[in-house]
């Protein structure tokens, strides 16, 4: 089922999510709505928080051929490269907005997986910045809360305008 994405300034797209007690038939049934909605954008990831879950789920597909969405539970980057990959991010929670940022190339995550197992992967290029722009929305936090302080003031400004104007 496709899911309606919250708008921001939304107070949930600023809340940290709680934890995952364990994987149950409802985390997957939410999994699955997330995948159909991030399909339905179309996108490379999204995270519960965007759909108005407090849980700290997230999936990505970051894929050509799509259909390879990995499902995480409390997604926690363990490692990340030192190499930088820039990349212009945006959420569909704020459309018609998105900033460039530079986030590590490599990054390597332990989450619980679809079975319920603790689980690591390593994730590159497009895979990896797509899990951390979900990994920050779990933590109440939007793509462009990483640019400088006056980078941020500025589109945070740009976008009252666009919204003012609407």
């Amino acid at each position: 089922m496709i899911r309606p994405f919250v708008p921001w300034p939304d107070k949930r797209l600023q809340t940290v999510c709680d934890p995952v007690e364990a994987v149950t038939d409802e985390i997957k049934a939410i999994w699955d709505d997330m995948v159909d909605t991030m399909e339905a954008m179309p996108g490379v990831g999204l995270g519960a928080p965007q759909i108005g879950v407090m849980l700290r789920l997230a999936v990505v597909d970051a894929s050509e051929a799509r259909g390879q969405a990995v499902r995480m539970a409390n997604p926690e980057i363990i490692d990340a490269s030192a190499e930088l990959r820039p990349h212009t991010e945006a959420s569909p929670n704020l459309p018609g907005h998105s900033a460039r940022l530079k986030r590590p190339r490599k990054v390597l995550v332990r989450y619980l997986n679809a079975h319920g197992m603790l689980d690591r992967r390593e994730f590159e290029g497009l895979w990896a910045t797509s899990v951390q722009h979900q990994i920050d929305h779990l933590n109440g936090r939007m793509y462009f809360d990483n640019l400088s302080r006056v980078k941020r003031d500025m589109f945070l400004r740009k976008v009252r305008k666009s919204q003012g104007a609407a």
